[in-house]
């Protein structure tokens, strides 16, 4: 067991550098970054209860079988939560425009999913990951952009990747790690691109607080948020 997949099952989360993401997905020193522009043509996002505009959004579904391995997209779907996980906008079938086959099909994008999903087996072997991948760009041309406007939460799921993909003009922003049942935990904040926080969703609990510009023009957080469920993927009760 390497420190990565100890810290999570020790502290259940762990922070990797760029160079331990690029490492870890096999990726050339320019793979991952040659995925960054297509966080400039995200979408806003539509659903914002508090009335927001300060986020963009892409969203794709995956299945990875541990056992060839593979990674095979879903058909498109919505994004829903539970509102025990998501009190502002769980029961929501919220429906983002996809992820572009052009990103999601790449192999530095492939080789990231999938060797996430691999730390995570380790710790939980399973047969396969439900995965659900979130382009997101957090703005601050209205003023404040909330990476997380639903507050402290957990996402019902086993495990989530939270990779910082851009960081500009901005302040704000500090990552928030507790246990589920203490509010004692850990504060930091993602600055390098490409990093990366590993959380185990049964344990801890995670939030982003508030950016804001840094200078006279605007500014925005750029993250990949990738999670990964064994009892498939999250749906309305029917």
């Amino acid at each position: 067991m390497n420190p990565v997949t100890e810290a999570l099952r020790d502290e259940g989360h762990a922070r990797l550098t760029a160079a331990e993401v690029a490492a870890l997905a096999a990726a050339s020193a320019d793979g991952l970054p040659a995925l960054a522009p297509s966080w400039n043509a995200l979408p806003q996002d539509l659903y914002l209860r508090d009335d927001g505009r300060y986020r963009s959004r892409r969203h794709a579904c995956f299945v990875q079988d541990l056992d060839l391995p593979a990674l095979v997209r879903a058909p498109h779907r919505a994004h829903w939560q539970p509102t025990t996980y998501n009190a502002l906008h769980g029961g929501l079938e919220r429906w983002f425009e996809p992820i572009d086959d052009e990103v999601a099909s790449s192999p530095a994008w492939t080789r990231l999913v999938t060797a996430l999903g691999e730390v995570f087996a380790v710790l939980r072997p399973v047969p396969r990951w439900y995965i659900e991948a979130h382009q997101f760009r957090i703005d601050t041309a209205s003023g404040i952009g909330r990476p997380t406007p639903e507050g402290a939460h957990r996402d019902g799921v086993d495990y989530i990747a939270i990779v910082l993909v851009d960081r500009m003009r901005v302040i704000g922003g500090e990552t928030r790690v507790f246990p589920a049942d203490s509010g004692q935990g850990v504060r930091f904040t993602l600055a390098e691109p490409w990093s990366a926080l590993l959380l185990d969703d049964a344990r801890v609990v995670h939030e982003t607080t508030p950016i804001q510009s840094a200078t006279s023009e605007t500014g925005w957080r750029d993250t990949l948020v990738l999670t990964y469920r064994a009892a498939g993927f999250q749906s309305p009760p029917r």
